[in-house]
């Protein structure tokens, strides 16, 4: 009994520890809902969040509160840093009296900047973990039964049945339209993700899809043999289309798609890769650069000028070791592509992934708060920022509601997140929760140019007015070609249009708006339809 007993008294120890000595001074303005919220590991832990934070936390940078920044703190106030004291404490006990700030208001351009990290360490990052290459045999084995008379060849940057995105959907509209004719695709990616073209001398690893299943890991010259062996022949009607080249290289992959023996084919432009190893042409990833002469000083200063011209160097054999036809979703895109550099290409074309269709309803009214979304992943270049600053200065508003769509939640901002994933099983699941939502304003502020947007289809789809800026590429062109939205000149005019109110006059209610229904492309294979060799 007496071991029974003092089991319990270690395990109630455990669960309420010993209160430190300054909790009692931060512990009303502590958020531990916040700090839980932005530490999962600490919630999954069952730990105090309060003692966490006043023992470890702070040590390891974990703000207490979403308004309060410790590196802000002791980076604006160096004798706080030199006392080696909690900043939190000492700004509630002494801080604020003396006129102290609890954070920079630089504004979230300033956090990328100060957050940027150069691509030779977020390669470094990357390869902590190598992929583990699979047995030549298994490949061998698989592509027996491959059919050679209609063989569709993809390639992106990622596994698209695993990860989520614009691009993934694409090739999931591909690998659907190919197995609609009951040939195989084959779909190649980089098995450890690169933010930049490969090297040609860095050992390569590559996923390899068959029809949407995992077939293992290969070197690009392993596939390009097998491929080669299975094919002696070529393949009858066979097609490709790269996606993207991040994480792989010209010679490899002009190498596995001459083992198929095919040549012409198309390359998507889905971002801006093939200008600059900065892909969505973001210079420092805060500002719109429009793809400058590389010797240019507004090149100079950035983060990607090193890596830019082989960026450039590589699409240039790419484009010169095949035949391809440029295939842009927008206008807005092929204009900036031609303008950046001009490439030998085939062609080039412009195709819309999808279109609205008018159904002639209106989107139903409803009562209540204005309903503000964000559509898709929290990321910096997709305007999280922007969304996030607004957030904050109307939290407590009555007049308006926060939504945030997509995969993620960013657990420490106080919105209402609606999870949506959109996968080869589930391509409408966004479209249903925005028919669910019902929001009135989908905010779609790129800080880059778009190059298409599905979300602003699937917004305006479901009757949400899209709110942009100019400098957002295909968002802004289809706003202004269809009047399914606003653009405000930036930033400020988006805040004042908040503060005063008059965002409320693009509630449901005043002004009803058209809904539509969104029919999907099926990107290359529509293009084939019109003409079956690029």
């Amino acid at each position: 009994m007496s071991r029974t007993l003092d089991a319990i008294r270690r395990r109630l120890a455990r669960a309420t520890p010993a209160a430190h000595p300054d909790r009692a001074v931060v512990a009303a303005e502590f958020d531990a809902a916040f700090y839980l919220a932005a530490n999962p590991d600490v919630a999954k832990a069952g730990a105090d969040p309060l003692n966490h934070f006043l023992q470890h936390g702070w040590r390891e940078g974990r703000d207490p509160t979403r308004r309060f920044s410790l590196k802000d703190y002791l980076d604006a106030y160096p004798d706080v840093a030199a006392a080696g004291v909690n900043p939190f404490v000492h700004y509630v006990g002494a801080g604020r009296a003396e006129g102290r700030a609890m954070r920079l208001d630089l504004g979230f351009r300033y956090d990328i900047v100060a957050r940027l990290k150069p691509l030779e360490a977020r390669l470094a990052e990357r390869l902590k973990v190598r992929a583990t290459l699979t047995p030549t045999a298994a490949l061998d084995a698989a592509l027996a039964a491959l059919n050679p008379a209609g063989l569709h060849l993809t390639f992106s940057h990622d596994d698209f049945v695993r990860n989520v995105g614009g691009l993934q959907l694409c090739v999931q509209r591909e690998a659907a339209a190919q197995a609609a004719t009951g040939g195989d695709h084959i779909h190649l990616y980089p098995a450890e993700p690169w933010p930049i073209v490969r090297p040609a001398d860095e050992p390569s690893r590559l996923g390899l899809l068959l029809n949407g299943a995992p077939l293992g890991v290969f070197e690009g010259a392993t596939i390009a043999a097998a491929l080669a062996r299975r094919l002696a022949n070529g393949v009858s009607g066979g097609s490709f289309a790269i996606h993207s080249l991040l994480g792989q290289t010209a010679e490899e992959t002009i190498a596995i798609v001459g083992a198929c023996g095919l040549r012409a084919g198309w390359f998507w432009l889905h971002d801006f890769a093939s200008l600059c190893a900065g892909v969505h042409l973001l210079r420092d990833d805060v500002a719109d650069c429009g793809a400058p002469a590389p010797d240019s000083p507004a090149c100079g200063v950035c983060v990607y000028r090193p890596w830019r011209m082989g960026h450039i160097a590589a699409h240039e054999a790419l484009f010169a070791g095949l035949d391809l036809t440029v295939a842009s979703p927008s206008e807005a895109a092929l204009r900036t592509w031609k303008a950046g550099w001009t490439y030998a290409a085939a062609g080039e074309v412009v195709h819309p992934h999808a279109r609205l269709v008018a159904t002639g309803e209106r989107a139903a009214p409803h009562e209540g708060p204005l309903r503000v979304a964000f559509l898709g992943a929290p990321a910096a270049h997709k305007g999280w920022g922007v969304f996030r600053d607004l957030v904050l200065r109307h939290e407590g508003d009555p007049r308006y509601s926060f939504h945030h769509l997509g995969g993620a939640a960013e657990g420490a901002l106080p919105v209402d997140f609606h999870a949506v994933r959109v996968g080869p099983e589930t391509p409408d699941a966004m479209a249903r929760a925005l028919d669910a939502l019902a929001p009135d304003v989908a905010l779609i502020w790129p800080l880059c140019q778009e190059t298409f947007s599905f979300t602003a289809y699937e917004a305006a789809a479901a009757g949400a007015m899209v709110l942009t800026n100019p400098d957002s590429g295909n968002v802004a062109a289809f706003v202004e070609d269809t009047g399914l939205g606003e653009i405000l000149s930036g930033d400020a005019a988006l805040l004042k249009a908040f503060e005063t109110g008059d965002i409320l006059k693009q509630s449901r209610n005043a002004r009803p708006r058209p809904r539509f229904s969104l029919e999907m492309g099926a990107l290359s294979f529509d293009l084939m339809s019109k003409d079956p060799r690029p």
